[in-house]
């Protein structure tokens, strides 16, 4: 059994004394700490939050402050209210201080802990919800796996998954050959609900799809839905995946008051789906399972993102029948599609007006067709 508490502790260590819930220094105060997508420090200050990111040096990620082992950088808020980047400056140049006092003990900790490279483990954590939004649409993502088996070229996550791997000694591994199942995940979820604000929850695909292929084996999402449906109260849940495996949930999900179950749908037509995701599930089988989920009293939605090509007439169509609402987003970088997105047929799809047309175009089908398009992350 691995233990996936390593990476957070050596965060906080890195911080020491500091714990989350106090004052870091004068006039910071430590309000989370994360290592499920990097390292993560959530700092208030003057009013604020501010997100500081920690790597390993090297990385090569932009930062606004250095010790001798770790960049920090900051991460804009709200693009209604950004971050101040004289203020994400300052509070990055204080961590770096801070760290720079406890990072040699940090770094000699982290060589020394053993931990088998293992393509699929079975990991335990400290905690499972992380806050996310900002103002009034703050909410909670929940991950019971970290690492995804269905592999999305275009996917984020390894950019931010794979320094932490190098960090904790770990060999690299391609996007959708690894997978960390939190086997704790129930019992962690079961204490924090009786303590943390009923914010809405999303089990959507951060750090991983819920409903990937090996669901049907350790059932993690299942379970953690079953102490929703417990202890959740009314409080809306979200359940995002690429996967028909959510169906046999189904029944489940209508139990749970505020349970909403969508499916990604970033293009209506099947072959483009299929470069770009060859390990998720048909177009079809997304519509069906949309379907089934709606037969068995579950409110459904789809998202919409990235842009990719095909016809926005017969995806608005397709989605009026079986969703009532979506959320429509675009591309944000090319990551680990470059060669996908080098064909002469994708090579305007990283364009970020292309994207906004086809935003633009689909959102106003959809809508002509009485399904509301969310304004922001949550319906």
């Amino acid at each position: 059994m691995t233990d996936a508490r390593d990476l957070r502790r050596a965060l906080l260590a890195l911080v020491a004394p500091a714990q989350v819930g106090e004052p870091l220094a004068e006039g910071l105060f430590l309000r989370h700490a994360s290592a499920e997508l990097g390292l993560r420090l959530v700092i208030e200050t003057e009013g604020r939050e501010v997100v500081v990111e920690v790597d390993a040096i090297g990385e090569g990620r932009p930062h606004a402050a250095r010790s001798r082992h770790f960049t920090f950088g900051y991460r804009l808020g709200d693009r209604a209210a950004p971050t101040d980047g004289a203020l994400g400056q300052r509070v990055c140049a204080r961590v770096a201080e801070i760290a720079a006092e406890n990072e040699d003990t940090v770094v000699a900790a982290i060589a020394a802990s053993s931990t088998r490279d293992e393509r699929v483990r079975h990991v335990r954590g400290e905690t499972l919800l992380e806050p996310a939004g900002q103002g009034d649409e703050r909410f909670y993502t929940l991950s019971p796996y970290v690492g995804c088996l269905i592999g999305c070229t275009f996917c984020y996550a390894p950019s931010r998954l794979d320094p932490l791997r190098r960090l904790a000694g770990l060999a690299p591994a391609p996007w959708g050959s690894w997978v960390d199942v939190r086997v704790d995940a129930a019992d962690v979820l079961r204490r924090e609900l009786a303590s943390l604000p009923a914010w809405p929850i999303k089990l959507c695909p951060i750090v991983s799809d819920p409903y990937h292929a090996i669901e049907a084996r350790e059932r993690a999402t299942r379970r953690c839905l079953e102490v929703l449906r417990e202890h959740g109260g009314d409080r809306t849940v979200l359940v995002l995946t690429r996967s028909t495996t959510i169906v046999e949930d189904a029944a489940l999900l209508a139990t749970i008051p505020g349970a909403r179950a969508g499916v990604s749908i970033p293009t209506v037509d099947d072959e483009v789906r299929r470069h770009f995701e060859p390990r998720a599930a048909s177009i079809e089988e997304r519509l069906r399972t949309l379907e089934t989920l709606r037969a068995a009293g579950v409110r459904t939605f789809a998202i919409v993102q990235p842009m990719f090509p095909g016809s926005v007439e017969g995806l608005a169509e397709a989605l009026a029948h079986r969703v009532t609402s979506a959320r429509l987003d675009v591309l944000y970088g090319t990551y680990g599609a470059t060669r996908e997105l080098a064909e002469p047929r994708f090579a305007h799809v990283p364009d970020a007006r292309w994207q906004e047309e086809q935003r633009a175009a689909i959102a106003a089908a959809i809508e002509r067709r009485g399904v509301k398009v969310w304004p922001g992350e949550l319906p």
